[in-house]
């Protein structure tokens, strides 16, 4: 079985931003990047899916017009935009990629009129902010990549107001050893040393303070998500006449296929949390 990788914030951040304008060029132009919330097996809208997903985490976080939101790991900025957009809330959004923040940045400067959002470039483990700060703290599928996940996990509660609402999905590592395949398709490709179970995960959160309200499994929907990304991929890959850009997107496929595998194996999984701050 494999071992645990030991890869840093720094190796995490170049690695987003290398990949940044190869995944805007060659799979999608809007940044979308997160798993999929799918209605049943035969849903193969992957669009609706994401945007599915940011939807259930905003009703279970109860994210309103009189919410400040601090969006950790924000990427292109999609989730934010459109807590801010369909709640009119306001916010921050925070990411350890210099590219994937000055993309979200670009994305906010055409947007015109709304509640007030900004993006910067920072550490989950190191949050730019005072006490208190933020009614709710919200993340997709990018906590898994903190080295330190204690550390980030201490912050997210420290600028959290009493009685504020954690809200997340995130990647789990649901078996302590993993296989080598795995690891060279699933984690090592990402940069991410490992991560908890489910109920870990929980417990990880309890003992940073938090009162934990969700703890929701959701390993069918992310395997829906990298099967319609294959076959979507797929599709993509014969209709482009390109050559680097085909390979890479078959690159893309394959690596989907192994992602799948890796998840039937129980080696890799998602899950939602919802937790409070006591008050």
């Amino acid at each position: 079985m494999s071992t645990t990788s030991q890869f840093t914030e720094r190796d995490v951040s170049e690695f987003f931003d290398q990949t940044t304008q190869t995944y805007l060029s060659f799979w999608d132009s809007e940044g979308v990047l997160h798993t999929g919330y799918f209605t049943d097996d035969a849903d193969t809208d992957y669009q609706a899916a994401a945007d599915r997903t940011s939807d259930i985490l905003a009703a279970d976080a109860g994210i309103d017009a009189s919410s400040t939101v601090l969006d950790v790991g924000c990427g292109c900025g999609n989730f934010l935009l459109r807590l801010a957009e369909r709640t009119g809330c306001r916010g921050e959004g925070l990411d350890l990629s210099i590219e994937r923040v000055r993309f979200a940045q670009g994305k906010l400067a055409g947007r015109g009129d709304g509640p007030p959002i900004i993006f910067r470039h920072g550490s989950a483990t190191a949050l730019p902010y005072d006490d208190g700060s933020f009614s709710h703290v919200v993340s997709q599928d990018a906590l898994f990549l903190v080295p330190d996940k204690p550390r980030s996990h201490a912050e997210m509660f420290r600028v959290l107001a009493p009685g504020g609402t954690l809200a997340v999905s995130d990647f789990l590592q649901p078996t302590p050893q993993i296989g080598e395949a795995a690891r060279r398709h699933v984690y090592d490709r990402v940069r991410w040393n490992g991560g908890y179970s489910l109920d870990d995960y929980r417990a990880a959160l309890t003992a940073a303070g938090f009162e934990v309200t969700v703890a929701r499994s959701l390993d069918a929907h992310i395997r829906q998500t990298y099967r319609v990304l294959g076959e979507t991929a797929r599709q993509r890959a014969a209709a482009t006449d390109d050559e680097a850009a085909r390979q890479w997107i078959l690159g893309f496929a394959a690596s989907c296929d192994e992602i799948q595998a890796a998840i039937d194996r129980g080696e890799f999984g998602w899950g939602m949390f919802v937790a409070r701050k006591p008050a």
